[in-house]
C-alpha cells in the first residue's frame, strides 16, 4: 500500500491554535457549570414562588376563617338568646378568631420570606443568564480564531469570557452555593 503524504497550508505544529484551543475548551467548562447553576436558580425560584403562592392561599383562609369567628361572635352577642349558653359561645368564637388571627400572622411571615427568596432567586438568575450570554459570546468569538486566524479573536473573546465568569460569580457574593 502507498503511503500517502497530506500537505496543509498551515504549519503542522500551531502553538496559538493550541493556546486558543485550550482558551475555547476552559470558557466551555465554565459556560456549561455557569448554565447549570443558572437552570437550578431558576429553578429554585420557581419552586419558592409555589410555595408562597400555597402560603397567600393559606394567610387568605385564615383570614377568612377569622372573619367568620368575628361575625359570628357579633352575631350571638346581637341575638340575646340564653346567656349562659351566648357567653360560652362568645368565648369559644373570641379564642378561635385569637388563633385564625395568630396563624395567620405566622403564615404571613412565611409567605413574606418565601416571596423574598423568590426576589433573590431571580436576581441570581438574572447574572447567571448575563454571564452565560458572555461566555457564549467568549466562546464564539474564540472559535472565530480557527476560521481567521486573527488573534484578535480569543483576545476579545477571552475578556468576554473573562467578564461573563466575573458575573456570574458575583452570586457567590449572595450565597448562591453557600445556602
Amino acid at each position: 500500500m502507498a503511503d500517502i503524504e497530506i500537505h496543509s497550508a498551515h504549519p503542522v505544529h500551531d502553538a496559538a491554535g493550541k493556546s486558543v484551543g485550550l482558551l475555547v475548551g476552559v470558557i466551555g467548562v465554565c459556560l456549561a457549570a455557569v448554565t447549570i447553576a443558572a437552570h437550578r436558580e431558576h429553578t429554585a425560584a420557581v419552586i419558592h414562588r409555589t410555595e408562597a403562592n400555597d402560603s397567600w392561599g393559606y394567610y387568605q383562609a385564615k383570614k377568612t376563617r377569622e372573619h367568620v369567628s368575628s361575625v359570628a361572635w357579633t352575631l350571638l352577642g346581637a341575638t340575646g338568646g340564653d346567656p349562659n349558653k351566648t357567653i360560652a359561645a362568645m368565648q369559644q368564637f373570641s379564642q378561635e378568631r385569637s388563633k385564625y388571627a395568630a396563624d395567620a400572622e405566622h403564615i404571613k411571615q412565611e409567605a413574606e420570606a418565601r416571596d423574598q427568596q423568590t426576589r433573590t432567586n431571580e436576581a441570581h438568575a438574572l447574572r447567571l443568564d448575563l454571564g452565560e450570554g458572555l461566555l457564549e459570546l467568549g466562546l464564539v468569538l474564540s472559535s472565530l480564531y480557527f476560521l481567521g486566524r486573527q488573534r484578535l479573536f480569543p483576545i476579545v473573546g477571552g475578556g468576554a469570557a473573562i467578564l461573563g465568569l466575573l458575573t456570574a460569580l458575583s452570586t457567590l457574593a449572595g450565597g448562591l452555593w453557600g445556602g
